[in-house]
């Protein structure tokens, strides 16, 4: 006699919407708007952060920033569509996106995400630096050709599509400075340590539908959930440290480290709850938190950029090119040469 699979966890806890219809909502799923609406955010706090005062901030470049990041961002999504089409087709929660439902062939959707991937670099190599449009590039590559292969192979995947998530933010600081300072690795290090008890966290709620699609995350390998909640316990922890150094390397002040400090200490007490006691209503709660503890730190950090200070080497790298520091600059020279003493006239 054969048997209904029982409905995944995940399922209970959000139930799959019926297919969609219509030409938007089909490029919409194709292009994982709402995903990449984060990768946009990162980028213009990426650019804010880098720009050196108000009045050099130039809205036209952080537009052409923002657009060839998001046709980067959109070629990432379609190629992952294009190359999982089994995998997600056996997911209750991917099987209606486009290429997985066979609505768009698979290899129209590959030579969809290869146009938009060239489109962003030429984009933002022509218009914004090179230092960005190779970041961009690379992040399609890595997306695509290493963190999608790598899924049902080993549980190592997450750290490659959390690298991904890392360079937005990059991508944005470049633009701003047209160089990857310390800054730009602070911001990469907080969305990379970030994203991995976020995703640990919504893969556990979802681990049956993956166990579906044979990816190897580890709430799949994990049944009783006691190495997922010490991973994620442990990542949540190390965003403490990470997010000090953006004081630290003046990036933002110590508003912001009390902060990122809090945040930090509330995100990992709730995984330490999801430890002690594995569950879908845990993990939920964690999972929450994650979506809290982003904007209210990247906000902070906006928030309390501190002054320029000519004197201190902790200023994200970034040289103080202010007008009064440029004014000296120039009368250096002048200063060097000894005027004749009033005595000797």
């Amino acid at each position: 006699m054969n048997q209904v699979d029982p409905p995944a966890s995940s399922e209970i806890l959000e139930p799959t919407a019926a297919p969609p219809v219509g030409v938007r909502r089909m490029l919409m799923d194709l292009t994982k708007v709402r995903l990449n609406a984060l990768v946009l955010l990162t980028t213009a706090v990426g650019y804010v952060l880098g720009r050196e005062g108000a009045a050099a901030f130039d809205w036209g470049l952080l537009s052409l920033t923002m657009l060839g990041t998001g046709l980067a961002a959109a070629s990432a999504a379609i190629l992952n569509q294009a190359l999982e089409q089994h995998r997600d087709s056996k997911m209750h929660r991917t099987r209606g996106r486009p290429v997985a439902s066979g609505r768009l062939s698979p290899i129209l959707a590959f030579m969809a995400g290869i146009g938009l991937a060239y489109a962003g670099f030429a984009l933002l190599a022509g218009w914004v630096g090179i230092a960005p449009a190779v970041l961009a590039v690379s992040n399609v590559i890595v997306y695509a050709f290493i963190y999608t292969p790598l899924k049902p192979l080993t549980t190592m995947n997450t750290l490659f599509g959390a690298v991904c998530g890392a360079i937005p933010p990059m991508i944005g600081w470049s633009a701003a400075t047209g160089g990857l300072e310390a800054g730009a690795w602070v911001l990469g290090g907080i969305l990379f340590v970030w994203q991995l008890p976020h995703f640990f966290a919504l893969a556990w709620m979802y681990r049956d539908d993956y166990r579906r699609g044979g990816h190897a995350m580890l709430p799949v390998l994990d049944p009783t959930g006691g190495i997922t909640g010490q991973v994620m316990t442990t990542t949540a922890a190390l965003l403490v440290p990470v997010g000090l150094t953006g004081t630290m390397f003046g990036v933002a002040g110590w508003f912001f480290a009390a902060t990122a400090t809090f945040a930090g200490c509330w995100f990992t007490a709730r995984c330490i709850l999801f430890w002690r006691s594995p569950s879908d209503r845990a993990a939920r709660a964690v999972f929450m938190t994650s979506l809290a503890y982003l904007p209210i730190v990247l906000g902070v950090m906006v928030l309390d950029r501190g002054p320029v200070n000519p004197e201190s080497w902790i200023r994200g790298g970034r040289p103080p090119l202010t007008a009064e520091s440029e004014g000296l600059r120039i009368a250096d020279p002048e200063s060097e040469v000894d005027p004749a003493p009033a005595s000797d006239s």
